[in-house]
């Protein structure tokens, strides 16, 4: 085994130690770093690491994907490497393309994974892959999140997505291949300059004269990686010290809130937002910003899904009613990703949020002390017309809200980047 073998191999294993998986999953796609990493990963398993499978998405928007996607398989036969190919067909033409090929793809391999008990998936981001996301976020204005770029490891759809190789070159992966013979497949779409990333990764060789290199793109991303551990620990502190949990609202002692500096006080709303309606990313900074400025004047603001609002003493950031009015599912079913309603089986029972009409249907519609946005947007078993059961905003009945949440995971939550 060569010296450069010998470093790549090491740099899997001083990644996974302490805590080594007995089991991981590799996304492969069939280009040069996918394919290298799959092969390291085959090469540590002989020696000591982990079991491995892999899994490739063919994504159905090319017709070369097909072809490559069974490459993959026949390299992981030769490795002794179980294989599958999961298929997207969701793509209908419209919206932005790279953004839902991107969360099909998660979706599919977490399926995948959780299907056969696999906790971690490996992925194959480089050194240069950290630098290019560094640049896309810097021309987007973003702050210290954004600049952290690709985290090593994250937690998402329930397993572990790893990154083994966010230090190493891509050039040295594409060497590894060489030297042992593998060939690999070459993506078009990674020359077409109508994509951003395309145009930054081009833009590297210009800038590297200037010390805008990979590599002090890549340390940025480390030292606001850091900032942004340390940032989330102190929110994550005040979280703890500050909020509380009502009927799927947070709220805020606002007293807390208003000492805590700006930077604090926007990621704890932000936070709270996205924890509130399970979004995916956090509200741009514009609109976030204004509806602080909104809260300190006590004045109202709908944003991303959640109504915030302010009292003396509390800040509560409640589901808005319009994001949940149309959302229906069975009984036992989890609705608005947050919320199980179990009861009586009842024919054409279903799931419903409260709304306006349902409050009116209600006996003593003040009995259960919660404001009025938090009770039409709470979850109410609906027979057609018919209100059987508005177990959080007034209980006493066969039916019964079991919330997907609680204090501790608001707080934990804060650091699944």
């Amino acid at each position: 085994m060569s010296g450069s073998d010998e470093r790549l191999l090491a740099t899997l294993r001083d990644f996974f130690t302490p805590g080594r998986p007995d089991r991981l999953g590799v996304a492969v796609s069939g280009g040069g770093d996918s394919t290298a990493l799959l092969c390291l990963l085959a090469s540590w398993r002989s020696d000591g690491g982990p079991e491995i499978a892999a899994v490739t998405v063919d994504h159905g928007l090319r017709p070369e994907a097909a072809d490559e996607a069974r490459a993959v398989a026949d390299l992981c036969a030769r490795l002794g490497v179980g294989h599958a190919i999961c298929r997207w067909a969701g793509w209908d033409g419209r919206g932005n393309l790279p953004d839902q090929a991107r969360r099909a793809r998660q979706r599919l391999i977490a399926d995948w994974a959780l299907a056969r008990g696999i906790g971690a998936v490996a992925l194959a981001h480089t050194r240069d892959d950290q630098a290019e996301t560094v640049l896309l976020r810097l021309a987007r204005g973003s702050g210290v999140d954004g600049l952290s770029a690709m985290a090593p490891w994250r937690n998402a759809h329930g397993i572990d997505w790893v990154r083994p190789l966010l230090g190493t070159p891509r050039q040295d992966l594409r060497d590894y291949l060489t030297r042992h013979g593998i060939g690999w497949a070459e993506d078009p779409t990674n020359e077409d300059e109508r994509h951003d990333r395309v145009r930054m990764r081009k833009a590297l060789a210009g800038l590297a004269p200037l010390g805008l290199t990979a590599v002090r793109l890549a340390e940025t991303a480390g030292h606001m990686a850091r900032a942004r551990a340390a940032l989330d620990t102190v929110t994550a502190g005040l979280a703890r010290d500050a909020c509380r949990i009502e009927a799927g609202d947070v709220l805020i002692a606002r007293a807390a809130f208003e000492r805590a500096p700006e930077e604090i006080q926007l990621r704890l709303l932000a936070h709270a937002i996205r924890w509130v309606t399970s979004a995916e990313y956090r509200p741009r900074f514009a609109p976030l910003s204004e509806a602080r400025a909104a809260l300190a004047a006590d004045r109202r603001r709908a944003l991303a899904g959640a109504l915030l609002s302010a009292t003396r003493r509390v800040i509560r950031v409640t589901r808005e009613y319009r994001a949940v009015a149309s959302l229906a599912v069975g009984p036992g079913e989890v609705w608005d990703r947050r919320w199980r309603v179990l009861g009586p089986a009842v024919e054409n029972a279903e799931v419903r949020a409260l709304g306006p009409d349902g409050l009116r249907m209600l006996a003593d519609p003040r009995a259960s002390g919660l404001p009025h946005a938090t009770l039409i947007a709470s979850p109410a078993v609906w027979s057609g017309a018919r209100l059987l059961a508005a177990p959080v905003a007034a209980g006493g009945s066969e039916w019964r809200a079991e919330p997907i949440f609680d204090a501790e995971s608001f707080v934990q939550a804060l650091f699944a980047h």
